[in-house]
């Protein structure tokens, strides 16, 4: 009979330990596929990468739509040639921004703008974000500037004033002709090149001036759309009140039609300096009968070409004239003319004129007794001391008379040749 080995007593705790701990269950041969350790492996990255991409959506869509700091509306140039880094510099510098350059960088991506970024001047607005500050760019909706060209100008003139503005970039390769540009207001964004202003300012002049051609009254005796627009230029240049303009006109379409000197100081004035515009003092007596082929005392009808650049109110009256019989103007103490058809009325009105002025004049010093009366700022000074009938050109007041020791010339009263010079 066997003896059993003897039982030694355990603690209750060390009872309910295995005596031998089972060996770890072996993993599936499914389990140990390389396949499925690469599967896990994508999806854990493929869920952490979408938790990410989540956060970044979140977080950059706050980013761009988050109201900016601008505290009013701002214009600011975006240089050209400018990268993305040197767009978000001038944004940060002029305060359109406040986030880091890389987070602009980064908002071009995300909206696909990274080729869409346009150089030139922008408005943005007060508490522009993100998204509208990139989206302004993108559009490529500069700043537009006003710039107002006079009526009556050169084309020197105007060059001169091209040149003095310096939203505008390089320079005029050659003096457009006279009369070829037509003065409005134009919006031009900075850095526009003064060719191409000119370019546009003469296109509108063709398409304006062959509007008022095919409108024009056909019993006028102009038969070029050139000979309307030297036209225009003389009337431009004798009254800047427009509801004279075609009274104005008239007064030349009558003259050109009953053949007679339409006598417009203007004329001389361009004959004497050409496209400088000014004269810079009174025409002088020996200038009146001065040859030229401007001088519209001493050349039958119209000169050779315009002496100013005419607005489109000066065209349309050349076209459409006043239906008078007036060959006669002259100041009438107020800024405006009195027109008239005969000489003998046209003397009365001068004697009014003459009143007016010998109640200035003692107010006055004389000019010299070689010069006309001087006309008034902002007018040309187009008046004759030796004229019966001076030709005040001053807008606001009428100018001094001739001195007394002038003595006056009569026009058609002493000459067959011409009747009286045309007055303003």
């Amino acid at each position: 009979m066997s003896e059993r080995p003897p039982i030694s007593p355990r603690s209750p705790r060390a009872a309910l330990e295995p005596e031998q701990v089972p060996p770890p269950p072996k993993r599936s041969d499914r389990a140990r596929n390389p396949f499925v350790v690469v599967g896990n492996a994508i999806i854990t990255i493929l869920l952490v990468a979408m938790i990410g991409a989540g956060g970044a959506y979140v977080y950059g869509k706050q980013l761009l739509e988050a109201p900016g700091p601008l505290k009013e509306d701002k214009i600011v140039n975006i240089p050209a040639r400018a990268g993305k880094r040197d767009i978000a510099d001038v944004l940060q510098r002029e305060g359109v921004i406040d986030v880091n350059p890389w987070a602009f960088i980064g908002g071009v991506f995300a909206l696909k703008a990274s080729s869409e970024l346009k150089p030139g001047e922008y408005s943005f607005q007060k508490n522009a974000s993100l998204r509208d500050v990139i989206g302004t760019i993108v559009e490529g909706k500069v700043v537009q500037h006003a710039v107002t060209i006079p009526e009556g100008l050169t084309s020197e003139q105007i060059v001169a004033r091209l040149s003095e503005n310096d939203i505008f970039a390089g320079s005029v390769r050659e003096m457009p002709r006279e009369g070829t540009l037509l003065p409005e207001t134009y919006k031009f964004p900075r850095g526009t090149t003064r060719e191409q202003v000119i370019q546009r300012m003469q296109q509108t002049q063709k398409r304006v001036l062959a509007e008022i051609w095919d409108r024009r009254n056909p019993d006028i005796p102009v038969r070029t759309p050139e000979q309307l627009v030297t036209l225009a230029s003389i009337i431009e240049k004798e009254t800047g009140k427009p509801d004279e303009r075609s009274r104005v006109a008239a007064v030349f379409v009558n003259r050109l039609r009953q053949k007679i000197k339409l006598q417009s100081d203007p004329t001389i004035i361009y004959g004497l300096v050409g496209g400088k515009g000014t004269l810079g003092r009174p025409i002088k007596r020996s200038e009146i009968q001065q040859p030229s082929p401007y001088n519209t005392y001493v050349v039958d009808g119209l000169p050779p070409g315009p002496i100013a650049n005419p607005g489109r109110a000066s065209l349309e009256a050349a076209a459409n004239p006043a239906r008078t019989r007036d060959l006669f103007f002259v100041a009438d103490g107020t800024g405006g003319h009195t027109f008239t058809e005969t000489y003998d009325q046209h003397q009365k009105n001068v004697a009014k004129l003459r009143a007016i002025e010998k109640q200035i004049q003692n107010d006055t010093v004389e000019p010299p007794a070689e010069e006309a009366q001087p006309a008034a700022a902002g007018a040309p000074a187009d008046t004759n001391p030796t004229a019966a009938t001076p030709r005040p050109v001053a807008p606001k007041k009428p100018v001094r008379a001739a001195p007394p020791a002038a003595p006056a010339r009569q026009g058609a009263a002493q000459s067959t040749a011409s009747p009286p010079v045309v007055q303003r």
